[in-house]
């Protein structure tokens, strides 16, 4: 067990420069809150240790109370990391409504002491609202806020606002030339996304508290911290939501790719959310990791379509008819006739809705009864069903005519068998469909895989139904022995009276079988059902990519993140017809608009990039300048700039964007444009962005490229010093 850190007599570690602020007047009452803070925490912290050991030392149960059991588990643990990870930095500010003289603070979870005080508020809750959303225009009923800023353990700064005009005479504050929340925007960036939930302003809190029904869609250029939205967001909606709960589906957060996973893995669980799934589309997908881009951008163009997507239930019902001849079925005790009308009677016995290879297991079931039915010997049923196992004739008809199928055997006919795939999408032309074949079936690359998802939604595991008839013959097995237990009682009960007799109860006899104990089978994690699906970078998916997650979210509850003018495939129509044509008819609209953190002299080379391929590209306004002009050069100085900036940069990350040849340090990451996409880094380095490609992908990806940056930006290209192609002063 990893014990907390101890936590610091005095919270404030104020640098000599800010002297001032440590002036007792201004600290003093926060000192003494926070010392009941670290006593209620120590206490928590030992209460809750104690109550988890309690737990886990306690008797497991069966079915629905071992099922409750683990949830607490889960749940006091999942307190108690959030208690010991942050110690007195859960509390991110105060606030002091109107009229009152105690300030009320606001903490990543909520903590009370043992008289029932409130020490700190929830930062998701309704009482927190006005810490984050409160502005001068609008103060909600604040005299003054305050925000922390944490180093180590400690308060390292602090910055307070005063919304009434007669705020300032009724309190002590502090106040600076310009907010923290500003100041931090050019604090060095680190290999992970840093903590801003101190500082989440108005316009992003209104979008992390909207509310869940149908879908919200978060427009918003680079830097508006529509990542930051989301992430907080899913959070936000766990906590509020109880339709969200994880008992409901939960909430499943998709990232455009791995590095971006990586790089916001702290940010849910420094919320104190460890319940949100997060994935990449190609983690939907078995084949995902290995699949590579589609060679052909006409074939990722057809394979992108939701027909397409479509065309995989008519592929799946060429294998669901049932045989059009009689038969006659022999078993140990007669034969009996089997007649095409029987065979159609026990092919519609298959549940809607019940994937292809589970339903097969249902036409048996049906199959073994029928037949059993018309034997009039009394045969036990699981010696007819035996016999009938046996019989090679009969299983050999039902195999060809609804047999067990892979998805990727389903898929991969598709692109190696012309008549197949003309049959399942009739409207593709002789030449598309000669362009969709390939030699190799399992080539998988990144278009094949809602196809693949699709038909695995559709046809169920095989190995699912092996599974499950083992379960239910293990329950059978487990059924037939208690009630073996259970007559032997109750025959050497010599008077045949008081509790023995009881278990000689049906109902009875059913509870002593603990099925949940017995050999079962996990789902997929990522299978779904959801409740709430956020997608971030979503102006990237295809409309067939979009099935993957509606699959998911039977509800169309979902948070719908991205900005039209990063599409790296044009996105010329509004965010409503896009959601309207894969599925989701009902789409609120928010928009960001203020650019929190690429300074204002990399916007203004960046705009011009972006417009002259997007005309009305939503371009956000930086709210800061840097003071660092962007610099042009050639190729051959990369090394010279990146030493430079090494040497006078003790911390802080760096990105070389567009030299595959270039090898990553610890500090200075080399990706594509693609892969840089919602990351951030102090410097990026563009090399020979004229290289990147013409039109509007390559415009969306010199604008992405330059908009990582948070300081500076360099860009070098083969030519003397000067714009790259595509660029402007």
């Amino acid at each position: 067990m990893v014990n907390p850190p101890a936590l610091p007599t005095r919270v404030f570690d104020l640098p000599e420069r800010l002297a001032a602020k440590a002036d007792p007047r201004l600290i003093a009452g926060d000192e003494r809150h926070f010392a009941e803070v670290a006593a209620t925490l120590e206490r928590a912290i030992a209460e809750l240790s104690g109550r988890l050991d309690a737990e886990r030392r306690a008797p497991g149960g069966v079915g629905r109370e071992a099922m409750e059991r683990d949830l607490e588990i889960h749940r006091l643990s999942a307190r108690l990391r959030a208690l010991r990870r942050f110690g007195l930095d859960l509390c991110l500010g105060r606030m002091v409504p109107a009229g009152e003289e105690e300030p009320v603070y606001i903490g990543r979870l909520g903590l009370t002491d043992p008289s029932g005080r409130r020490l700190l508020i929830d930062w998701r809750s309704p009482a927190a609202e006005p810490f984050f959303a409160a502005t001068h225009a609008s103060p909600m009923g604040l005299a003054g806020r305050r925000r922390y800023r944490w180093s180590r353990g400690r308060i390292s700064d602090y910055w307070d606002e005063v919304f009434t005009a007669d705020g300032l005479a009724e309190q002590h504050a502090a106040l600076d030339d310009q907010s923290a929340f500003i100041a931090s925007l050019g604090a060095n960036r680190s290999s992970r996304m840093r903590d801003v939930l101190a500082t989440i302003q108005a316009d992003q809190d209104a979008v992390i508290r909207a509310g869940s029904r149908g879908a919200l869609v978060v427009d918003g250029g680079p830097g508006t911290g529509k990542t930051v939205v989301a992430l907080h967001r899913s959070a936000y909606l766990l906590y509020s939501d109880p339709r969200l709960g994880h008992r409901r589906g939960g909430v499943l957060f998709v990232g455009p790719h791995q590095p971006y996973l990586n790089y916001v893995a702290d940010v849910l669980p420094s919320l104190g959310e460890e319940g949100v799934r997060t994935c990449t589309l190609r983690d939907l997908v078995a084949e995902g990791a290995r699949a590579v881009p589609e060679p052909d951008p006409e074939a990722a163009r057809l394979k992108s379509s939701v027909e397409m997507v479509r065309a995989i239930e008519k592929a799946v019902r060429f294998y669901e008819s049932p045989p059009t001849e009689a038969m006659t079925v022999t078993t140990p005790w007669g034969e009996v006739p089997l007649s095409a009308a029987d065979w159609a009677e026990a092919f519609s016995a298959a549940e809607p809705g019940t994937p292809h290879n589970e339903a097969r297991e249902q036409i048996w079931d049906e199959l073994v009864a029928m037949l059993q039915g018309r034997i009039r010997a009394e045969i036990p049923a699981v010696l007819f069903r035996r016999a009938l196992a046996n019989d090679a004739e009969l299983t050999g008809a039902l195999s060809a005519a609804w047999p067990m199928i892979e998805a990727a055997d389903l898929v991969g006919d598709l692109w190696t068998v012309p008549a197949y795939l003309r049959l399942c999408a009739p409207w593709l032309g002789p030449d598309e469909v000669r362009l969709l074949q390939r030699r190799t079936p399992d080539a998988w690359t990144v278009c094949d895989l809602p196809l693949l998802d699709a038909a695995r939604q559709r046809l169920g595991d095989p190995r699912t139904a092996v599974r499950k008839r083992r379960h239910k013959a293990s329950v059978a097995a487990e059924r037939e022995r208690m009630a073996g237990v259970i007559d032997s009682v109750v025959a050497a009960d010599p008077d045949g009276e008081g509790a023995v007799t009881m278990l000689a109860g049906e109902d009875l006899r059913e509870s002593l079988v603990d099925d949940s104990a017995l050999p079962s089978h996990a789902g997929d994690p990522l299978a779904g059902p959801f409740a709430h699906v956020v997608v971030d970078e979503a102006q990237e998916l295809t409309d067939a990519e979009w099935q993957m997650l509606l699959l998911r979210c039977p509800s169309r509850s979902f948070t719908v993140v991205g900005d039209r003018a990063q599409a790296r495939h044009g996105f010329t129509e509004s965010w409503r017809e896009r959601l309207r044509r894969v599925g989701l008819d009902r789409a609120e609209m928010a928009s960001l608009s203020i650019n929190y953190r690429t300074p204002e002299e990399v916007m203004t080379e960046a705009e011009p990039v972006i417009r002259a391929a997007i005309p009305d590209a939503n371009v956000p306004t930086s709210v800061r300048a840097s003071g660092v002009p962007v610099r042009y050069g050639r190729v051959a100085e990369l090394r010279d700039v990146l030493e430079e900036w090494l040497t006078a940069n003790e911390d802080g990350t760096a990105c070389v964007i567009g030299d595959p040849a270039f090898r990553e340090t610890p500090r200075v990451r080399s990706l594509t444009p693609e892969l840089a996409k919602g990351l951030e880094f102090d410097l990026v380095v563009l090399v020979e962005p004229e290289r990147f490609g013409e039109g509007v992908a390559g415009a969306v990806d010199r604008y992405v490229a330059m908009t990582r940056a948070t300081q500076r930006l360099v860009v070098l290209t083969g030519r003397p010093g000067g714009p790259a192609a595509g660029q402007s002063r």
